[in-house]
């Protein structure tokens, strides 16, 4: 499912890319510098689009491939508190586990995997914005081992 919205945003963009394209050259012809940097502007900012797409794939997918190698190797985090229906870890629960995998990624710090776990524990409790910083921290690491 994921990946049909990445591929619906991807089409979108490049849409986006094209139209607004035919209407950046138009504004540049105009020869006013008002519509020339209007213009500039229309060509530049879809490339920022297209660059933020790119890394926001190119971090899912390595993200899946480490996900994928953990899980086969039996290593993800099990389930060890109950669910919200939502699949996040109640609100509870989450500050203990959390400091748990903390604990142990601190320890293994040359691991990828601790890493990662880290990342779906804080993904699962809600805290998105640190397990990307967790599961990017993996990557590298990973990256770094070879």
């Amino acid at each position: 499912m994921t990946r049909i919205g990445v591929a619906l945003i991807g089409a979108a963009l490049i849409l986006y890319f094209v139209l607004m394209g035919q209407k950046a050259v138009l504004l540049i012809a105009s020869g006013e510098p008002v519509g020339i940097a209007m213009g500039i502007a229309l060509i530049v900012l879809p490339l920022i689009g297209v660059w933020a797409l790119a890394r926001e794939i190119q971090f899912g997918v390595q993200a899946e491939r480490l996900g994928t190698r953990l899980d086969a190797e039996g290593g993800m985090p099990p389930a060890e508190t109950a669910l919200t229906p939502s699949g996040r870890i109640a609100k509870g629960d989450a500050e203990p586990l959390i400091q748990r995998y903390t604990t142990e990624a601190d320890a293994a710090q040359d691991d990828w995997r601790a890493l990662y776990r880290l990342g779906v524990v804080q993904d699962a409790a809600g805290r998105r914005k640190d397990a990307r910083a967790s599961i990017r921290a993996a990557i590298r690491l990973a990256r770094a081992k070879g």
